[in-house]
This record gives C-alpha cells, structure tokens and sequence, in this order.
C-alpha cells in the first residue's frame, strides 16, 4: 500500500507570527516541457524593480534576507512553501572536486616524498615513526609538517596526521608556528569528525599558550560546523569574544556554515550575520553562500532567492557555488520548473553548469519522481561533454539502488572504476539504503564488510544508516553492535543520526520510545528538526511491534538474552532504549494504556515545536491527518485536528469543513489548497490526498473521501490511475483505493447503461505487499478484497498476480445492470455531525483532562 506520508524532503510550509512569509509564485504553465526547451526559458532573479527600489528607499544590510523572515503575512500555502528540509550534507557535497585552494602551500618537494613513503608503509603508526624520523632533517620546518597533516587528513588517515602533528609540535618551538600547526591538525580532524579529538588539540594549545588564535578557534568552530555541532560552535564563538580576540570574517563564516549543518533555523543565521555587520566586518561571497546553504538545507526558497537578490545589490558577483546552492533550495522544495529555468540563466551570467549542477538537478528530479528526466539529465551531461564525477555518478547509482534496480546500480559501479573514479563511502551508502529497503539484510552486512575490506572508512551516514535499516527490520541486536562500533570509533550522532534512529523507531509504532531518543537528543545540544517531530506524530497509532516482525535473525530473537542484560559503562539511552525494546519491555502493554500514552507524547511533541518555533511543513499536515485516521473515537481526533488548527487554519479549515460534511464553501476553499498541493512533486501532493481522503473514509465522510479522491485523479496526483479496462491503485492509501473502486464501477456502469460492450477483461490493480509481512497480504490488498466482497462485486485474485483482481466484462456487466447494484455503488456517509450546518467556523472541542507528556 502506497504510504500517505510524503517523504522528508517534500514540505509545505506555512506561516505563524515568528516564522518565515512567504512571496507570491507564478504558476508554470507547462511542467511537462521537454528537456530540450529549458534553454528557451528565462527566470528573472535579478529582478529589476527590486534592485531599483532597493536602491531608492537604500535599505539597511540583509534587507532583503530580513523581508524573508519580517514581512507582512501573505497566504500561508505559496508557492515557496512546496520546500524541503533536511541535512545539508548533500549541499556541502555540491561543492565536491572544486580546486583547493594552493596560494598558501609552501611546502617543499621533501615532504611530498615523505607524504608518499607514509602514504605507502602501512597501517602501523611504528611505521609512520620511521618515516618521520628518517626525515626529519630534510623537512622544512612547520609548512613541511602542516602539508603533511592535511595531506593524510585529506586521505581519511587521522592517526598519521595526528602522529606527525605530535611529533612537529615538540620540534617547533616558534610560538606562531606552533599555532599554524594547531590550527591545521583541528581543521583536518574536524574534516574527519573527530570533533571530540580537535577540542582536545584546541584545550592542549590554549593551555600550553599557542593555541588562543583567532585561527585556532575559527578552526575549532569550523571543525564543529563540519559535524553539524551548532551550539558548540557558538560556545566557542562566545568563549574567543570573552578571551579578547576579535572574531574575523572567516570566523563568521564558520559560524554560520555551523548553523547550516547543524539543522539550526535561517533566523539563527541570520542573527549571527547580523553580529558580523554590527562588529564592522563585511560579508563576501563565502558568506552569502554558507547563508544559502543554510536556506538550502532547511528548504527555505524564499530566503534563498532573496538572499540571492541581496548579493545583486551589494555587487556581489554569483559564482557556480552560488547557482548550485540556489538550484539546490529549488529542487528541494520540488520546484523543478523554477529549477529549470535557474539553469537556463546561468550561461547568460557567464555561470554554465557544470557536473554539479547537472548532480543537483538530476538528484531533484529523482527524488520528485521524474525518473526519466533524471536518466536523460543524465545522458545530457555526457554528450554536452561534462564529464560526469564522482558525485554525478554516486547519484545517478543511488537512484537505481533506492528502485531496488541493483544490476543498473552495478553498472554504473564499474562505469566510475572504468573512468578511473574509486568506490567511496558515499556508493557504499546508496547500495546500503537501497538493499536494506529491500529488507535484503544479508545483502547489507556482505557489503558492510567488503566495505572495510576495501578499506574505506565508514562515516556517520554509514552507521546511521545501518542502523535504521536494521531498526526498521526488526533487528535489534545486530542495530546494537553498529550503535556500539559508531561509538568506537570517536564519531558523535547529529541530528540526521538521531533522526533516522527515531524514523525507524516511529516506523515500528514505538511513540514512546522515540520520544526518549527525542529527549536525549535535546540534552545532547542537538536541536530536533520538522523531519525528526514529523516522524513521531505519523507514529501514532500504528500497531506494528518488534515482536511481530517476521523477519528477524536468530540472533535477534534471542529476546532477553545475556548479552543484552549485561550492564555496561558505556552504555547510553540509545543502548538501553535496544534491551527494552529486544526484552519487550516497551513493546507489551495494554492496547488502551499505551493509546493514552502515544498521544500524550504526540501532544508534547506539538508543544515542543511551538516552543522551539520549528515551522511544520506539508509532512507535518499529512502525519497529523494520518494520525487522526487512526485515533479509536472522534474526540480523541480532536486533539490533533486542534493542533492543526494553531499551526495554518487553511488547512485545518478544509479538513475540518469536509469532517463536517461537504458543502460549497467547503469545498472551494479545498480547490485553492489543491491548486497549491498541484504545484509539489507527486510524491509529496499524493501523499497529502492519501491521508486527508483516509481520514474522512476513517470518520465516515465517505463521500467526501471519494470527492477528494476524484479531484486528485481529475488533477493527475496519481500516475495511469484508471482505464475502461483496468483501476491502478497502488499509489493509494485505503480510503483513497476504496472510494476510488466506487467511482470506477460507476463509471463502467455508465458505458454498460448506454449500450456498449466492456472489455473482455478488467483488471483492479493493488500490488502485492511486497513490504508486508507475509508476501501477497498487503493492507491495500486486504482492504480491496473486504471492499469488493461486502459490495458482491465478482471480482477474483488472478492466479499469476496475487496483487491484481480481475473478472470477466460480461459478469461484471450483467452484475451492473442488477436492480441492486447501484444503491451499493453509490456512497454514504456512515456518520452525520450535529455540527454540519453549523457551517466551516464550527470547531470540534478536545478532550478535556489530557495533558500533553513533557519532553
């Protein structure tokens, strides 16, 4: 059964007091246009009367990025609002292959002999000793030795630069030097994130007295920033203006590359850009790229496009970064076509897209389900002589793996081998997400071990994605000894970590749980993101348990074994939330107890998020109807629909009004939150029609349902639904796929009565619950085939495809033509609200005596 939650990266936002408003977008009039016409197009991002107003009234510094956040309230579902948020790691990889900077090597021929004599004589740090030492008399002081740290820092090896770091600093004896040293070897382990291990350094300088630099703690905030560590970041900020020493400009832009990294708000941002202003420092084109990705990472079109037009304004020329950051904030938010006619600009700006660029765009129209598009983006890339790279290709194989097409995955694995291009982390990473979807674990830990064979270090999406996959499988212990591995080796979980551990949680109905992990990461200094309180919302009520996964290892059904009872020191809340879990200690309970309990933390959640002023998205509203599709009584539903109400009355306005029953009102209001849901990925728009037509089924506004449902076909949200001869429903959620089956019958029905002939064959498409539990026993299909019998509809399983019923045109029409038949075809509503003539205004009253559990 298709999921009627829209992935993470798809969000429609809206607008409270404190948050972002949003400009107006024009529709695209022909999203469907081939590829080869996007040159044709232009988009006006140099907006004209912007900079001469601009330049009239002579705004302050960032006024246009301070508009994106203060300005007056316009409709809550822009354009904009279609965004996306999650972790800025893809934008950092944008950047990928850029040539480093070499103004400041001045090392000498000596140390690229050492760097190869150490690159080549082991893993042994004896070994590296030897090298340092043979040497020693050659290099060239503490240039020789800071090329040697970033060299074996930029090939993964922290320990030999870390050896050769200790071993320069008790030679050199130049307090500035000693410094240049400190700074490189904090860089190089920040780089690595070994956050833990450059505070160390930092400590170690700063007390033996060459460490308190402006360089030294621009390196430490940086090294924080790289591993998404915000609020540290900032206390280092802090801790060098209470020291004496005057932040510089790349000490800013460390800042707020931090704030991207580490999930924190553009609002944050943008005080810290306010800071640097006031203190006299200038922004460069470094500083409004870090500000992009920021906006970039948190899907903040708007901010983005208006950050773009301050950087016009300041005379700030845009560099390929800064296309490929706001490309970046465009496909993110699914707006393809706005992305489209970005890259179209860009020749015209003496900016032309480059292998990144071509990355960015193919990994956005994946991801909003343009698969094609993405494949020809592809082949473009390659005939117009852009040589695809590394990333391009990691891309283009993450793709196949997420589509379970692991032969073309391969394929493109041995094309970069063939180019010369070696397997990194980041292919091992697609292949390890792409097999454990799959549920093919095996699979996951051969590779998992080729991977270390083949000596590639895993990073902190390797573990966090290892850990999810075997989370979401049921496989506790073995989710256990990766946590306790990613612990061995020195890396700290940021909010991307925990929020595929709460995911994974959530997706097993384990609310309470993942409102532990919610907790513990707050006490960490890790600020949640929507993506991480959206999983826990879409969690309640869903009844699946680790108990009841079928397919668990032995090892893991060890249940409460030894090994799992065995105290440890090292152990945290996430170990301890794994030996409940694997005891079933937070599994077992009374279905009541624990319905009582999901929704307190659901209500806590809600208040976090009012609290923290994180912004709710598209997602959100799904999870929120989702989970009102699943409360055991109305009132309860209340709670959550109240919820929705604080965050955008629009959309709360429409839900409730068809909740009430349908009427004109109602509906017109849907039509102009529909026009909006049109202009998201289809991904995320069905998502949204799925639960919104699950929650009105649920409650039994079922006419309701099969109206929301028929506008979403009449509106394409979903891919070859229907045909005379076939009802393709496996992109729908239950009340969609059953109110759609209605309409359908009475739509042949229809061709019956006016005389003409049905197909020899018709055909009900559910797929085959390749996902489920049992092959074949989806929820779709079960719910389909409790449908189709409670109606008499003479429908039967195909035998060669347990996900399709089928009959005969003749049995169905004669079926139709039954004096009974259409008062069972045409629906009902199961339930009547004393409140539906009340008219939209009316609003349904919570349960009283319920508070929220604290987090």
């Amino acid at each position: 059964m298709a999921s009627s939650t829209p992935p993470p990266h798809c969000t429609l936002t809206t607008t409270k007091p404190y948050q972002n408003n949003h400009y107006h977008h024009h529709h695209q009039s022909n999203p469907s246009q081939k590829h080869h016409n996007w040159a044709q197009k232009k988009v006006v991002l140099n907006n004209v009367s912007h900079a001469a107003a601009a330049a009239a009234r002579g705004p302050p510094p960032s006024a246009a990025a301070a508009a994106a956040v203060a300005g007056p309230k316009l409709s809550c579902l822009s354009a904009a609002d279609f965004s996306g948020r999650r972790s800025t790691r893809f934008v950092s990889k944008l950047h990928f292959g850029r040539p480093r900077s070499t103004a400041s090597s001045r090392h000498s021929p000596t140390a690229e002999e050492a760097l190869h004599q150490a690159t080549n004589c082991g893993g042994e740090l004896k070994c590296m000793d030897n090298v340092l030492l043979s040497f020693e008399s050659k290099l060239c002081g503490s240039d020789d030795y800071t090329f040697l740290v970033r060299e074996l820092g930029n090939r993964g090896d922290w320990a030999k630069a870390m050896r050769c770091f200790e071993f320069a600093i008790r030679r050199e004896k130049r307090r500035n030097e000693l410094g240049k040293l400190a700074s490189a070897m904090i860089s190089t382990l920040g780089r690595l994130g070994k956050v833990d291990l450059a505070k160390k350094v930092f400590d170690n300088a700063v007390n033996e007295g060459y460490g308190n630099t402006v360089y030294g703690y621009s390196s430490l905030i940086s090294a924080y920033a790289k591993s998404g560590y915000c609020n540290e970041a900032i206390g280092v900020f802090e801790s060098m203006k209470n020291a004496g020493l005057k932040p510089n400009l790349v000490t800013y832009n460390a800042l707020i590359n931090a704030c991207g990294k580490g999930g924190a708000d553009y609002k944050r941002a943008l005080e810290i850009f306010n800071d640097m202003l006031e203190n006299g420092v200038q922004p460069d084109r470094i500083t409004y790229n870090s500000l992009l990705a920021v906006c970039s990472g948190a899907g903040l079109w708007d901010c983005a496009r208006g950050l773009f037009h301050e950087m016009v304004y300041r005379g700030i020329d845009q560099d390929i970064y800064t296309y490929n950051t706001l490309l970046d904030a465009a496909c993110s938010g699914g707006l393809m076509d706005v992305a489209f006619e970005i890259m179209a600009e860009m020749p015209a700006k003496n900016v032309f897209p480059n292998a990144v660029t071509y990355s960015t765009m193919i990994r956005g129209c994946a991801r909003g389900g343009r698969l094609d598009r993405a494949l020809n983006l592809f082949n473009e890339m390659k005939f117009t002589g852009i040589r695809p790279d590394r990333v391009s290709y990691n891309t283009l194989l993450g793709i196949y793996a997420s589509l379970g097409r692991f032969d073309e995955a391969f394929a493109v694995g041995k094309e970069m081998e063939g180019v010369g291009i070696k397997k990194d982390v980041v292919h091992y990473n697609a292949l390890l997400d792409g097999f454990g979807k799959q549920g093919m674990y095996g699979k996951v830990k051969e590779l998992f071990m080729e991977m270390k064979r083949e000596h590639i270090r895993p990073n902190l999406l390797t573990y966090s994605t290892l850990i999810s996959v075997y989370s979401k499988g049921g496989l506790l212990k073995e989710a256990m000894e990766v946590y306790r591995e990613f612990k061995g080796q020195g890396l700290k979980a940021d909010v991307v970590f925990y929020s595929k551990l709460i995911d994974a949680l959530c997706k097993k109905g384990q609310v309470e749980s993942s409102a532990v992990l919610l907790d513990e990461m707050m006490k960490e200094g890790i600020q949640p993101n929507v993506v991480t309180y959206n999983s826990i919302i879409n969690a309640f009520g869903v009844s699946e348990t680790f108990e009841n996964v079928e397919s668990l290892t032995e090892s893991s059904k060890l249940g409460c074994n030894v090994d799992l009872e065995v105290e440890s020191k090292e152990d945290d809340r996430i170990i301890e939330v794994f030996k409940q879990l694997s005891c079933g200690k937070l599994v077992n309970g009374e279905n009541d107890r624990r319905g009582k309990t999901d929704i307190r933390c659901v209500l806590g959640v809600f208040q976090k998020m009012h609290e923290m002023e994180i912004k709710p998205n598209v997602v959100t509203f799904s999870a929120i109807l989702n989970a009102c599709s699943r409360c055991s009584s109305f009132e309860e539903a209340s709670l959550l629909l109240e919820e929705l109400r604080l965050f955008d009355y629009q959309v709360y306005g429409v839900a409730h009004g068809l909740l009430m029953g349908h009427n004109d009102k109602t509906w017109s209001q849907a039509l102009l939150l529909f026009d909006e849901v049109k202009r998201m990925d289809s991904s995320t728009a069905s998502a949204f029609y799925n639960a919104l037509t699950d929650m009105l089924w649920h409650f039994g506004q079922k006419r309701g349902a099969q109206h929301v449902a028929l506008e979403g076909k009449r509106r394409e949200v979903w891919e070859t639904t229907w045909s005379t001869s076939c009802l393709d429903l496996h992109l729908m959620s239950s009340g969609a796929a059953r109110a759609m089956v209605h309409a359908w019958l009475l739509n042949i029905r229809s061709i019956v009565f006016e005389g003409h002939e049905l197909p020899k064959l018709l055909s009900i498409l559910t797929g085959w619950g390749k996902h489920s539990k049992v092959v074949g026993d989806g929820a779709l299909k079960r719910a389909i085939e409790a449908q189709l019998i409670s109606i008499g509809a003479p429908f039967q399983v195909a035998k060669c495809n347990i996900g399709r019923f089928i009959s005969t045109g003749s049995i169905v029409a004669a079926w139709l033509r039954e004096s009974g038949t259409l008062k069972v075809l045409v629906l009902q509503d199961d339930r009547t609200s004393n409140h539906s003539s009340s008219g939209s205004n009316t609003r349904i009253d919570p349960l009283p005596n319920l508070q929220p559990l604290p987090l």
